[in-house]
């Protein structure tokens, strides 16, 4: 009799700690968003913006390892268009930027919405903002940069071969090298894909900047970004993007430090990196801690 009461209770405790380490990630999910939705509405209430984030973080399946990327989509911009358009026209928007790039689409529509928002906008990057992310950046009134954050290149890339994607200046300049009747058909139809694919990014970088920094400068920029000057990879520090003629702030809030923070890497993947937060505490000296010392 006792023991089968003591079974039964190891069976309900067994369910009730499943449904506890269950519900714990949900709930540590939970209050992360909370955290995080707190410390936007101060940042709003303190710079007297809108304040959007759009932060892809490199994420991993802890069971097999596969790599999962998280890039702008289609999802992105629907929903960051819609925070756009429920913003009223007086109010400034503060965009934080963490991202690798995506889907040309999605950017352009996210670059164009923010572009013609009637307020000021500004774009923070606390690290990164590539390809797409550059294209969006470029559409702010002011970007503001950590020191040693970085932009890149906006040249397109295209679908090729065995699902390769490949730089389109790349492909044009392979088939001017070999020639046009040295290729085959497959790869001359990429080559006219690639050039209006840059034409048309290109157009576009123009449209974004030539208000900012003049048409002529613009297009400048715009062939230094999209023409295959850089690899796609390529990290622009924010020197490179003075010097090229656009304005960067490097006075980032510190606001956004902590929100990044807040949205951590899963655990089992994390970088063998440590270090002590500061400000430190200072350390007692020995005199002020030999009374609290005891020899036996």
């Amino acid at each position: 009799m006792i023991l089968d009461i003591y079974t039964d209770v190891l069976g309900y405790l067994f369910w009730i700690l499943l449904f506890i380490a269950m519900l714990s990630p949900w709930l540590s999910i939970r209050s992360l968003q909370r955290t995080r939705l707190r410390l936007i509405e101060l940042m709003e209430r303190k710079y007297g913006s809108r304040v959007i984030t759009m932060i892809h973080r490199q994420e991993k399946i802890g069971l097999l390892g596969v790599p999962i990327y998280r890039y702008i989509d289609i999802e992105d911009s629907e929903a960051i268009i819609r925070a756009i358009r429920t913003t009223p026209p007086n109010i400034p928007i503060m965009l934080i930027l963490h991202t690798p790039g995506g889907l040309v689409l999605a950017a352009s529509q996210i670059a164009k919405a923010l572009k013609a928002h009637p307020a000021k906008k500004i774009v923070v990057v606390p690290h990164y903002a590539m390809s797409g992310g550059t294209l969006i950046a470029l559409a702010a009134d002011e970007i503001i940069m950590d020191p040693n954050a970085v932009l890149g290149p906006v040249d397109p890339q295209l679908g090729g071969p065995s699902g390769m994607y490949l730089p389109a200046p790349s492909i044009i300049r392979a088939v001017e090298i070999k020639g046009k009747d040295k290729v085959d058909d497959q790869t001359l139809i990429l080559a006219d894909m690639a050039e209006k694919a840059i034409n048309q990014v290109r157009d576009l970088v123009i449209e974004l900047i030539k208000d900012k920094v003049g048409e002529e400068r613009a297009k400048y920029i715009a062939d230094k970004l999209v023409s295959g000057y850089y690899t796609h990879d390529y990290p622009i520090t924010v020197e490179q993007l003075r010097d090229m003629g656009l304005k960067v702030s490097t006075d980032v809030p510190p606001e956004v430090y902590e929100l990044m923070m807040l949205y951590p890497q899963a655990r089992t993947n994390r970088p063998g990196i440590e270090y002590l937060p500061y400000p430190m505490v200072p350390r007692p000296t020995t005199r002020e801690t030999r009374s609290d010392v005891f020899l036996s």
